[in-house]
């Protein structure tokens, strides 16, 4: 028997909404996707009271409106608290305590790129006031970006899912109760030394962007998966541009630069350095 998503999107209609999420997120679908496709449009086509894929399609490509909504429905949000120990290992351990001692009395400047819901911006402010404990004067800016408004959103409340939560609450205990406001409660929500130094905004990676400020680092992590090679390299030369001469790249623990053309040198495992 036939599922929904064979019935109504298939053949030209499948073909249109995979170029659609092309043109608007940068992310290559194949049609094997398609029951992922048809889950995450199912919602919006309810609420607009469409019966097809098709007709949603074509409500889409003549309402500028739904473009955003259709992004923040199309997009995958899955991210934790801490993720890959290794990492923050590195950058509170030996990024931080290197940059203080070669920039003394400048702003660090970090950039979460595809921040998704926040974990990853709140552990970086987390770790930054952290180092800031035991560097007297050190300061930091953090800038988190992500395609989806709805998950922007959110993070600029600092409220976080209840399995983030209850993950980061297991692991790192002291750094909960220390940055976490009513962490004994049931509604906890990120302290404002932590928040207030996070700037949240809208960014497709594919763009370079308006803005001119220039990165000492920046977490690119388990984003380019979803992006076919050419795609890639054009992300990495954006982010290449928005780095300091000496800045660093950390990248998730399922990508690789290696088979990339790309002006970024291996430094460790998930971590690069902007080649001069």
């Amino acid at each position: 028997m036939s599922t929904e998503a064979e019935r109504t999107l298939s053949g030209p209609a499948l073909r249109r909404l995979i170029s659609l999420v092309k043109q608007h997120t940068g992310i290559t679908m194949e049609e094997r996707k398609r029951e992922l496709l048809f889950s995450r449009i199912r919602p919006r086509m309810k609420e607009l009271s469409l019966t097809t894929a098709e007709a949603y399609i074509d409500y889409l490509e003549s309402h500028k409106e739904e473009i955003q909504k259709f992004v923040n429905t199309i997009t995958t949000n899955e991210t934790i608290f801490f993720r890959t120990p290794v990492i923050w290992d590195y950058f509170g351990n030996e990024f931080l305590k290197n940059w203080s001692k070669n920039n003394p009395g400048e702003i660090l400047r970090v950039w979460s790129a595809a921040s998704s819901t926040g974990e990853e911006s709140a552990s970086i402010g987390m770790m930054c006031e952290e180092h800031k404990r035991s560097t007297p004067g050190f300061q930091y800016k953090i800038y988190a970006s992500d395609i989806d408004t709805d998950v922007l959103d959110n993070a600029r409340k600092g409220v976080y899912k209840a399995r983030s939560i209850d993950d980061i609450r297991s692991r790192v205990p002291q750094l909960f109760h220390r940055y976490f406001i009513n962490s004994t409660k049931a509604d906890p929500h990120l302290c404002e030394s932590v928040l207030g130094n996070i700037e949240y905004f809208v960014h497709n990676l594919h763009s370079r962007g308006t803005r001119t400020v220039f990165f000492d680092i920046v977490f690119l992590r388990n984003v380019l998966i979803y992006f076919n090679e050419p795609d890639q390299e054009l992300v990495l030369r954006n982010i290449y541009a928005s780095l300091k001469p000496e800045g660093v790249l950390i990248i998730g623990e399922a990508e690789s630069l290696a088979r990339l053309k790309t002006s970024f040198e291996y430094s460790k495992p998930l971590i690069y350095k902007r080649a001069a």
